[in-house]
Order: structure tokens, then sequence, then C-alpha cells
């Protein structure tokens, strides 16, 4: 779609002052998508040259925010990593052409912040942690399950850049279980649990999107009992935080996760033993 209100489009690599009406350019898949009528520069960081994937010495794997789904998808196919089936798991919750995988991107889709967003699924559960720049040039470090604070709604200042999702090494050496629901063959995810079995210590992390509207994330020491799974989940999700759209009801959504997070706490507990 054109957007013609926008008048200008800048190279990141060349940081000029931040004004009402700017933009990141990523992929664009979303941004041209619809109507962006209170926009009218982009700043587009295509030209940036930041690595894809980085693999840091210590085993933490580092995503820029400008690697798309299709650049994550190749590296994870050779990624030797106990966790790495759970990264083409949520590409391909994407259910999107080979086009849209090309240039979408990881920060956009945690940017869009939709509780659909399988970008998110995945650095939540693994742990993540963004890298956020500001126009100053100051960076902060923010939880992805922070970051994302609702439908729609991200912990990002005005100006302010993804830059990179860190996600540890502990959390690529453990075991993933991972369940996926949606209304329909080829629609959008209405439900996504992930769990992540940790095989040193025994511990359980199970983590809710789609269904909710903002990732949550349950770290067992051990894994629970099917009782004391159900209450930590009534416990964390309010009744208003199940999500509501033509995707599902919430109290679908609710009884799905609920039903997969058992499946999960019984396939990685067997694991465990």
């Amino acid at each position: 779609m054109d957007l013609n209100t926008v008048v200008e489009v800048r190279d990141a690599r060349h940081p000029v002052p931040w004004r009402p009406g700017d933009a990141w350019l990523g992929g664009g898949t979303y941004l041209f998508s619809e109507p962006q009528p209170h926009l009218r520069r982009l700043i587009d960081l295509s030209r940036t040259g930041w690595t894809p994937v980085l693999r840091h010495p210590d085993g933490a794997l580092e995503i820029a925010a400008t690697c798309t789904i299709a650049e994550l998808s190749r590296y994870a196919k050779e990624l030797a990593a106990e966790a790495a089936p759970l990264f083409e798991q949520c590409c391909r919750a994407f259910l999107a052409s080979f086009k849209i995988w090309n240039m979408a991107t990881v920060g956009g889709n945690l940017c869009n912040a939709l509780p659909a967003g399988p970008m998110t699924s995945l650095t939540a559960a693994l742990d993540g942690e963004c890298l956020l720049r500001a126009q100053d040039g100051a960076r902060r470090r923010v939880r992805v399950t922070d970051f994302v604070t609702g439908a729609g709604r991200k912990d990002l200042a005005e100006g302010e850049l993804l830059r990179s999702v860190t996600l540890p090494g502990r959390a690529l050496r453990c075991r993933t279980a991972f369940r996926q629901a949606s209304l329909y063959g080829l629609g959008r995810s209405g439900v996504l649990v992930i769990g992540v079995l940790d095989l040193r210590d025994g511990s359980l992390a199970v983590t809710l999107t789609a269904s909710t509207v903002r990732p949550v994330r349950l770290w067992f020491p051990l894994p629970p009992s099917a009782a004391a799974l159900r209450a930590a989940i009534g416990g964390a999700v309010a009744d208003d935080e199940w999500f509501d759209d033509v995707h599902g009801l919430p109290e679908w959504r609710r009884h799905m996760t609920f039903r997969y997070a058992e499946e999960i706490r019984r396939e990685l507990e067997g694991a465990a033993r």
C-alpha cells in the first residue's frame, strides 16, 4: 500500500533529530499493510549492516532487530542446541508466504506487540532481553515479558529503537515443547503455549502468548503438579487479560491454554525423569 502522507525517507546510518510523524522502517510488512495517516517520515534501518544473528562467547544468541524471519530460520537449521527446533516452530507460526519471510523482521514483530506475534512467543519463552537505544545514545535492557505490555502496547519511548534481542546460552540448552491452536487451518494463532525444561536443574518455564494480551512466563523450580500449574495460570492472568478478537473468544482461548499447558507439563515432566 502506498503511504501518501510520507514525504521523506532517511537513512538510519545518518541520524536526524526525531520529530512527530517519524517511524522506524524495518521490513515494512506492517507499515505498508494499512494506511498510516499520522506518518510523515520513515527512518530506514535496512542499510545498518547489523549482523542478523550473533553467537557470543558465553553461548548467548543476539538477534538483531533487522534480522528477517527467513534469516533466523536458516540460522536455526544449523544451530547445535537443544532448543533449536523451537525457532522453526515459531517461524512457521507466521503462516506467511516466502515474500513476507524475506522482509518481515524479528524487531518489527516484537514492536507491533500483537498477542499472536510468534517472535514475541519465541523470545519470551527463552527468557530474552531487549536492548533499547534512545535518540541520545543511552541504552537500557528490558526483558521481553516486560517489553510487550499489552495488545499493541510496548515499553518503547518516543524515538527509542529496539536494537536487538539476546537469548541466554542456558536457555538454548533447554528441552522445549510447543503447542499452537487457530480457529482456521491457516489462521492467526489464537493460543500458543511453550514449555522450556532446564535439563541441568529440572526447572520448568511455561510461556503463554496469543491467548493473552501480553506474554506471561511462569517459572517453577521443578515441574509442578497439574493443580499447581492451573492455579499459577489462573493467578497470573486476570479475567480481562484473555484476548478477545475475531480469531477466538476469551473463553475458548482460556480453555485451550489450560489444556495445552497441561499437555506440555506432562511431556516435559517425563523428560525431566
